[in-house]
């Protein structure tokens, strides 16, 4: 560990103002890399350990991708199989309002015929006594038109 003296020294000039004095300077570089070397080895590892655990994450988000696919195929299957079920209980129910509509048309088209029938039956005796009238008037007129 390195000393608060040793850490004050590292700005100290490596040699006194005036003439040049006999000796090696100070190698500033190799102190602080040798200050810093075993911080940067604990970061080593510590860089190592977030690459494991992005590759951990990376891998994890695949799997929940894939079973969130695999999720939404399945999805999709029972929605294309509902749907034909939809479709034909859709026809069942059209189909049964149209029969429903067609009874009720019948119903109503044979009270119709009755109600025509009924009024020509009551009309019939008139008619043909009118036909019948006019028949013998011809007759009587001399045979029909000339």
């Amino acid at each position: 560990m390195l000393r608060f003296h040793d850490f004050l020294a590292r700005f100290r000039p490596a040699g006194t103002a005036g003439a040049a004095a006999a000796g090696v300077p100070a190698d500033r570089a190799a102190d602080r890399a040798a200050e810093l070397e075993p911080l940067l080895s604990l970061l080593a590892g510590a860089q190592d350990e977030a690459a494991d655990i992005r590759r951990a994450g990376q891998a994890e988000a695949d799997a929940v991708r894939r079973q969130a696919y695999r999720a939404a195929e399945e999805i999709a299957e029972r929605a294309r199989a509902g749907r034909a079920e939809a479709h034909a209980a859709g026809f069942a129910e059209g189909r049964g309002a149209a029969a429903a509509r067609a009874d009720e048309v019948r119903r109503a088209g044979r009270a119709a015929a009755r109600d025509l029938s009924r009024r020509a039956a009551a009309r019939m005796p008139a008619l043909v006594d009118r036909v019948v009238a006019d028949a013998l008037r011809g007759a009587a007129d001399g045979g029909g038109a000339g």
